[in-house]
C-alpha cells in the first residue's frame, strides 16, 4: 500500500479522498491555491502545500508545479479527484515518469476514451451499441452540411474531447447548423484546446442514464447497478437516482454487460462509468469518463461499497475486494447537487460568502460539502458547494426523505438550488419517474420564478461564520516555503487579539441577512443591457450602430465554467457597447445601451 498520497482537487471531493486515505492509515497532501488559502478542504489533509495563484491554469492544472511538491513533499502516489487534471493521460505519464502512481486508469485507456470520436468507433468494434453518426472529427461547416441531411435533423454538434456537457450544441433544422456548429467548435477549444467536433443524432428526450464499473489489474471487472442522471439543465446534472424509474431488469443487465466489455476493449482498471442515451428498451453509448464521478456516492449507499478506497487498493495493485456475485443492490438513493446558482434567472451562477450554514442529519443521510460558514463560493471554480443524498428502502420513501433533508438544509449568503430541489420533488412528472425535460428547458431559457411552498415551518437558526460570535480560540495560517501551517491562539472570549500590539477590540454581531437576487435586467437606464452576472466576456455578436430584436444575444459571458448568453430585452439600435471579447465585467455592469 502506498506510504503517502497528494489530492489534487479541491473542495469536497477533496475532503472524500482524504476520509478515504485517513480510514486506510495513509498520510495525505493537500494543495490549494491563494484563492482557496481559507478553504475547508485544507484542515482534512496532514499537509498542504500552496501551488499557485487563484485561476486553475497556474495552480490546479500546473503539472509541473503539482508533481513538483509531490516530489517534495515525498508522495509516492496522486489521486486526482474529479475535474481538473483526472482525465488528462498527460498527466497520468508525467506521474509515471517521476515514479509517482497515478490513482486512475492507464493513460492509454484515458486517451482511447477522451476522444469521442475514437471511442465511438471502439465501442462498435466492441459490440456496443452508439448512437447513429460519424466516428471523426469534421473541419468546417460546410463539411457538415451535406452529413447532417444524411444524418438526419435533429443532429447534435459534439465536441470530440468534450464531456460534462461542454462543446455540444444542437441544431433542429439546417438553418441553425453553422451557429451550432460554430458554438461548439469554440466552447471546445476554450474548455479542451481542441477545436474538434463531430455529429451525431440528436435524441429529443432520452433518458441519460450511466453504469458504474469496477476493474483491476488482474482481469476482474464488475458493473455495480445503472445511475439516472437524466434531470439536468444545460446539460449539466442536477440530481442522480440509483436504480433508475425507467430500467427494466432485462435492460440493466445488458447495460452491465456491456459495460464490462467497453472496459475490457481498453484495457481499463480502476473506477469508471460508462454513459448512455436510453429509448424505452434500446440504449446508445455515449461517453466514458475515466474517473470517479460526483455521483458515484448514491452507488455507494445502495451497493455498501467504497468506490474510493477500492480505487486506492486497484491503484496499489491489488485485488478488487468483491466480484460480480458480491453485488446486491438495496433501496433507492437520490442526489441533489447543491450549487450556488439562482434557478430563478436562468440558473446563473451566484457566488458569494456563506454567511450561515447547517447541514441535515438523521436516518439515511449523507451530505459530502467542502465548505462551513464563514467560507466563501469563488467565483472562478465549479459553483457546487455540496452534495446531499439520502437513502431509503423505495423510490417514494426516499424521495419524501430528501424533502425533509432540503427543509432542513440552511446556507445563507449565496442563492442556492435548495429551494429549486424542493420545488422539483414534488412536481408530479418526478413523483413518476420523468425526467422534467420540458420544465428545466424553459427555466434555463428565461427568467422562471420558483414557487414558495405554502405551510412550510422555517428551519430553526444555523451556526453563523465564525467571525460573527465572540471565540476563545482562534486560528491562523501561516506558509513557509509554500507549506502550509496552522498556528492556534487563544484569546479573552468576546475581544479580538489584534497583531503585534496586543489591542483588544469588541467583535460586532453581525446581522443575519438573506441574500436576493437583482432581477435580470435591472439597471438605471431603461435601455441598458447590463450583465447578469460577474464574468468574462467570450464572444461580442454586436457593432455600434446595428439593429437589434428583442432576444437578439449581445454577448456570451462565460462565468463558473458556464457560458451564458446575454440578450437584449428589446428591439433597438446599439447606441453604446462597452465591452470587448476577454474583458471582466461585474453584475450588473452595462454591457451595451439601446436606443
Amino acid at each position: 500500500m502506498f506510504r503517502k498520497v497528494l489530492v489534487a482537487n479541491r473542495g469536497e471531493i477533496a475532503i472524500r479522498v482524504f476520509r478515504a486515505l485517513r480510514e486506510l492509515g495513509i498520510p495525505s497532501v493537500a494543495v490549494y491555491s491563494e484563492a482557496d488559502r481559507d478553504a475547508l478542504f485544507l484542515r482534512f489533509a496532514d499537509e498542504a502545500f500552496l501551488i499557485g495563484p487563484g485561476p486553475a491554469t497556474e495552480s490546479y492544472l500546473h503539472i509541473p508545479r503539482i508533481l513538483e511538491t509531490a516530489t517534495k513533499a515525498g508522495v509516492d502516489a496522486v489521486h486526482p479527484g474529479y475535474g481538473f487534471l483526472a482525465e488528462n493521460a498527460a498527466f497520468g505519464r508525467a506521474c509515471a515518469a517521476v515514479g509517482i502512481t497515478f490513482i486512475g486508469p492507464p493513460p492509454e485507456a484515458i486517451e482511447a476514451m477522451g476522444s469521442k470520436t475514437a471511442a465511438r468507433q471502439l465501442m462498435q468494434d466492441a459490440g456496443v451499441p452508439i448512437v447513429p453518426g460519424v466516428t471523426e472529427g469534421i473541419a468546417t461547416v460546410e463539411d457538415a452540411a451535406p452529413i447532417a441531411d444524411q444524418i438526419g435533423y435533429p443532429v447534435a454538434v459534439k465536441a470530440a474531447a468534450g464531456g460534462g456537457g461542454k462543446g455540444f450544441r444542437v441544431a433542429l433544422d439546417a438553418s441553425q447548423l453553422r451557429d451550432a456548429f460554430e458554438g461548439a467548435r469554440r466552447e471546445s477549444e476554450k474548455f479542451f484546446a481542441d477545436s474538434t467536433v463531430y455529429l451525431e443524432r440528436y435524441l429529443p428526450n432520452p433518458r441519460h442514464v450511466e453504469i458504474q464499473i469496477l476493474a483491476d489489474r488482474h482481469g476482474n471487472a464488475i458493473w455495480l447497478g445503472e445511475r439516472d442522471c437524466s434531470v439536468q439543465r444545460r446539460h449539466q446534472k442536477l440530481i442522480e437516482e440509483t436504480p433508475s424509474p425507467v430500467v427494466s431488469p432485462d435492460l440493466r443487465r445488458r447495460m452491465g454487460e456491456a459495460s464490462v466489455r467497453a472496459a475490457q476493449a481498453v484495457g481499463y482498471f480502476s473506477a469508471g462509468t460508462c454513459e448512455y442515451l436510453v429509448s424505452g428498451e434500446e440504449f446508445f453509448f455515449l461517453e466514458m469518463n475515466t474517473r470517479i464521478q460526483v455521483e458515484h456516492t448514491v452507488t455507494e449507499m445502495v451497493c455498501g461499497v467504497d468506490l474510493v478506497r477500492e480505487q486506492i487498493h486497484i491503484a496499489a495493485g491489488e485485488p478488487m475486494s468483491l466480484a460480480q456475485d458480491d453485488v446486491h443492490p438495496r433501496g433507492h438513493a437520490f442526489e441533489c447537487r447543491i450549487n450556488a446558482e439562482d434557478a430563478s434567472r436562468r440558473f446563473l451562477p451566484a457566488p458569494a460568502p456563506i454567511t450561515a450554514y447547517r447541514e441535515p442529519t438523521g436516518p439515511g443521510i449523507r451530505v459530502d460539502s467542502g465548505v462551513q460558514a464563514g467560507s466563501s463560493v469563488p467565483d472562478i471554480y465549479d459553483p457546487m458547494i455540496a452534495k446531499l443524498i439520502v437513502w431509503d428502502t423505495d423510490r417514494e420513501a426516499a424521495r419524501r426523505r430528501m424533502i425533509r433533508a432540503l427543509d432542513e438544509y440552511v446556507i445563507e449568503g449565496p442563492v442556492t438550488l435548495i429551494p429549486f430541489h424542493r420545488w422539483l420533488f414534488e412536481q408530479q412528472e418526478f413523483i413518476d419517474g420523468g425526467a422534467c425535460h420540458a420544465t428545466l428547458a424553459a427555466m434555463a431559457d428565461a427568467p422562471t420564478p420558483i414557487p414558495v411552498p405554502e405551510g412550510r415551518p422555517e428551519p430553526p437558526p444555523a451556526p453563523e461564520a465564525p467571525d460573527a460570535e465572540p471565540l476563545a480560540e482562534r486560528s491562523f495560517t501561516a506558509e513557509v516555503e509554500g507549506k502550509r501551517f496552522q498556528v492556534r491562539l487563544f484569546v479573552p472570549e468576546g475581544s479580538l487579539a489584534a497583531a503585534g500590539d496586543g489591542h483588544r477590540a469588541a467583535r460586532p454581531k453581525r446581522k443575519r441577512e438573506k441574500r436576493a437576487g437583482a432581477p435580470v435586467g435591472a439597471s438605471g437606464a431603461s435601455g441598458a443591457v447590463p450583465s447578469p452576472m460577474q464574468g468574462t466576456v467570450l464572444k461580442v455578436l454586436v457593432e455600434l450602430g446595428q439593429q437589434v430584436a428583442a432576444g437578439d444575444v449581445i454577448c456570451i459571458v462565460e462565468a463558473m465554467k458556464m457560458e451564458n448568453e446575454v440578450a437584449a430585452h428589446a428591439p433597438g439600435t446599439v447606441k453604446e457597447l462597452n465591452v470587448a471579447e476577454g474583458q471582466a465585467v461585474q453584475a450588473d455592469e452595462v454591457i451595451a445601451v439601446l436606443a
